[in-house]
């Protein structure tokens, strides 16, 4: 049985009478101290999976099990980063991780309450704006104190919604290295949602599709066989990473184009630059030769 599971979990909603199939036979499992990596389009439910997660979803059908037991609403047992930071624009830094410890953690003694918001603070390198507010801080800075606030609360699972997406590119390559190196102290179990697939590829054990929906169901999943710490400049010369990148990209724009001739629907895939060798793409290629992705 694994740590966290997910069995034939379908989700649907209702507008003016009109039913949309969101997410149809969700099986996922994660084992503990697992790191798994969501991919998909933009509108493929993926916010939606992770909220059936933690509990602020009910499945139509099928089961999201913790530990062997059913998800039966929100909990402390499960972090959330949100894409949005959702902190307490009136409170400081130290207030805001405070709000969720004394929730969770009762019992500590004021003392060992203390030190255990600011063991956080310091995780995340913050402890220089403890005192400040939302307002006085830069987009990564607030998205430092939400990953502080989930991990303060000591959850047995750490779910991540898109949490670096809204920032520029090398806040982002900052946070990704900061959230590895927290995450790889204790080896949470965690799962991230992103459509980054390079971004899976440097944080995740494994890297699962999440196919466009409606309809939308889980693809066929990529291992990370390459060796931690991962560093982007260094993968970047990796065969290995380099194959990865193809495969997942290769089967996301497959997926992608198959529902676009099936639904005429357009999605939004990722920012890919393909390149034939020897010449740029766009071009038209032979069916045998395989596009690769740099």
């Amino acid at each position: 049985m694994a740590f966290l599971e997910l069995k034939n979990v379908c989700k649907s909603y209702i507008n003016k009478g009109i039913t949309t199939q969101v997410l149809t036979d969700i099986n996922l499992g994660i084992e503990e101290g697992e790191f798994v990596a969501i991919v998909g389009f933009t509108g493929s439910g993926k916010t939606t999976l992770i909220n059936l997660i933690n509990g602020l979803l009910e499945p139509d059908s099928g089961e999201v099990l913790l530990k062997g037991k059913p998800v039966d609403g929100p909990g402390p047992d499960r972090g959330v980063i949100f894409q949005n930071y959702s902190i307490l624009p009136w409170l400081t830094v130290y207030q805001n991780i405070k709000l969720a410890v004394d929730e969770v953690l009762p019992d500590l003694s004021k003392k060992e309450r203390d030190a255990h918001i600011r063991r956080y603070i310091e995780m995340v390198n913050l402890t220089h704006a403890t005192d400040k507010r939302p307002a006085e801080l830069s987009g990564g800075m607030r998205q430092r104190v939400s990953v502080a606030r989930a991990l303060a609360m000591s959850p047995q699972v750490l779910l991540m919604d898109e949490p670096l997406s809204a920032l520029d590119a090398l806040t982002r390559g900052t946070l990704q290295k900061e959230i590895i190196n927290i995450w790889s102290k204790d080896k949470k179990t965690a799962l991230l949602i992103t459509n980054d697939v390079d971004e899976g590829i440097i944080m995740a054990d494994r890297i699962i599709p999440l196919k466009p929906g409606p309809n939308a169901t889980l693809g066929p999943e990529f291992s990370v066989n390459i060796p931690r710490p991962r560093n982007i400049t260094e993968i970047n010369k990796n065969s290995t990473y380099k194959k990865l990148r193809n495969e997942v990209l290769e089967y996301l724009i497959e997926v992608g184009s198959t529902r676009v001739q099936n639904d005429g629907v357009e999605y939004l895939l990722p920012d890919l630059k393909p390149v034939m060798p020897g010449r740029i793409w766009p071009g038209k290629r032979k069916k045998s030769e395989k596009v690769k992705y740099f």
